[in-house]
């Protein structure tokens, strides 16, 4: 415990400048709270590999694990919750539930099959889920007896995906649980002397596990934490700031979400001063920040992440228990998510026997047939700065400005108001052929709908001439 209490002294400053977080948030610089485990910076990271999180814009998430194989349903009953916290709906003591692994046998698991799915759906990185709540490991974990080591299976499936993705130009990244249902030493709280030793114990477990993934999977970029909602969590602050530095440090580059960190005080993703730990916001789970009273994200990174039937991450048999999302009305949360800034992660629970369920598979391709022909108002793209319109979003990359239309006017026209120094002077359909513009008011255009209707939800990109310090507000505002 010294040790890890040694290593997690960090230099963790409070800088004047308040800018690049949201007013409402922030104490005034001479009221601030003095924190060793708060956020180490102000605003967003602007180096290369947080530039290319950034940039990729779309992401997939798989989880997989022994959840997958009763698929919600315990002796008989059927749990509407979510899959891969049957073990806690049922009550199912943890000995029982890990002899699950005994029936751990993905005959159809093809990691090269599911990185050409992705590659096919146009998305630029991957997280996995590494260890879910439960406490089986994908990897062969030297730590625990829970892994693929010690099912029929056999094989180390996180090494077989990481190296099929990579193989695809994709990047992977690493979902990975604090909380361990499997492990003695988990503590939920610490209320007695027994519980902190115990708990010490499990940290550094926790370390030997952390340091062992990015031991060997060197091409991970990113950890994205969950499980650390606890009071035992929120009491160790210390540790969360220790595991960040630990994993860059080893792995220069690699981002952190904002979900690990707990401060001083216990406040989490931000901390006590309003200021975000990590490298980006992960607070958006199910759900999206509103186009219009929630603009403050746009000025930190931050990734939003969705499943399909609502609240089923994990394989569940019966997606008939709850509402499941259209491959429309995921492209549009989509859009929505990079409109304002944000990466977008969409889930995938993949079948005990590790294939895709068919509406996985047909979900995959719609994005990836709309990707294909539109994904420049996507990928490398942020928030536009302008008006929330009804017909959809904006966004934008450099000077080119992309209006993504979901719903078409009756009147033939898509009404644009521009921020004030800002011109159009053209508009294109991506395929090259111009639509009309006409300007109506002072900063005020119709631009027309195509003449044929595409259908589907299209993208028109504007050609602007702005003002120069139009452009240098808008650049600030981005970093």
């Amino acid at each position: 415990m010294n040790k890890l209490l040694t290593t997690a002294v960090l230099a963790l400053g409070i800088f004047g400048s308040v800018y690049a977080q949201d007013a409402k948030r922030l104490l005034p610089a001479e009221q601030e709270v003095s924190l060793k485990y708060g956020a180490d910076r102000l605003g967003k990271r602007q180096d290369a590999d947080m530039k290319k999180f950034r940039d990729n814009r779309l992401g997939a998430f798989i989880h997989w694990g022994l959840y997958a194989i009763p698929g919600g349903e315990w002796n008989g009953k059927m749990y509407n919750g979510a899959a891969e916290w049957l073990k806690a709906w049922a009550k199912v003591p943890a000995d029982e539930w890990l002899t699950l692994m005994d029936r751990w046998n993905p005959k159809k698991f093809d990691a090269k099959a599911w990185a050409k799915m992705a590659k096919k759906m146009g998305v630029k990185y991957v997280k996995i889920t590494t260890k879910h709540h439960e406490g089986f490991c994908l990897w062969p974990s030297k730590y625990t007896q829970y892994t693929v080591a010690q099912t029929p299976y056999k094989k180390d499936i996180l090494g077989e995906l990481v190296k099929a993705y990579n193989d695809e130009g994709i990047d992977v990244h690493f979902y990975f649980s604090v909380m361990d249902w499997s492990h003695p030493d988990y503590r939920y709280d610490i209320k007695s002397p027994e519980d902190e030793v115990a708990f010490a114990r499990f940290l550094e477990f926790t370390d030997n596990q952390l340091k062992e993934l990015a031991t060997r999977y060197p091409t991970v970029k990113d950890f994205w934490f969950d499980g650390t909602w606890d009071a035992s969590i929120k009491k160790n602050g210390w540790w969360t700031a220790h595991v960040e530095q630990m994993l860059k440090e080893m792995l220069p580059g690699v981002t952190i979400n904002s979900r690990l960190r707990a401060d001083d005080n216990g406040k989490r993703h931000f901390d006590s001063n309003g200021h975000l730990m990590g490298d980006y916001e992960s607070g958006y789970e199910r759900r999206l920040p509103d186009p219009v009273k929630d603009l403050k994200v746009t000025r930190w990174d931050w990734e939003a992440c969705m499943t399909v039937p609502e609240n089923q991450w994990g394989y569940h048999k019966d997606w008939s228990l709850s509402y499941v999302k259209t491959p429309l009305e995921v492209l549009e949360r989509i859009v929505h998510a990079v409109s304002m800034g944000g990466n977008m992660v969409v889930n995938f629970g993949p079948q005990p026997d590790g294939d895709f369920r068919p509406e996985e598979k047909e979900l995959a391709d719609a994005i990836g047939k709309w990707m294909k022909e539109n994904g420049a108002c996507i990928y490398g793209c942020d928030y536009a700065g302008w008006d929330k319109q009804a017909w959809g979003y904006y966004t934008r990359k450099e000077k080119d400005v992309y209006m993504i239309v979901f719903n078409q006017p009756y009147s033939g026209h898509l009404m644009v108001k521009t921020p004030k120094g800002i011109k159009i002077t053209k508009a294109v359909l991506l395929n090259g052929k111009e639509v009309g513009v006409e300007e109506t008011a002072r900063n005020e255009y119709n631009v027309d709908m195509p003449a044929k209707n595409p259908g589907a939800p299209f993208v028109i990109k504007l050609q602007v001439e702005e003002e120069k310090s139009t452009t240098d507000k808008y650049r600030e505002a981005l970093t």
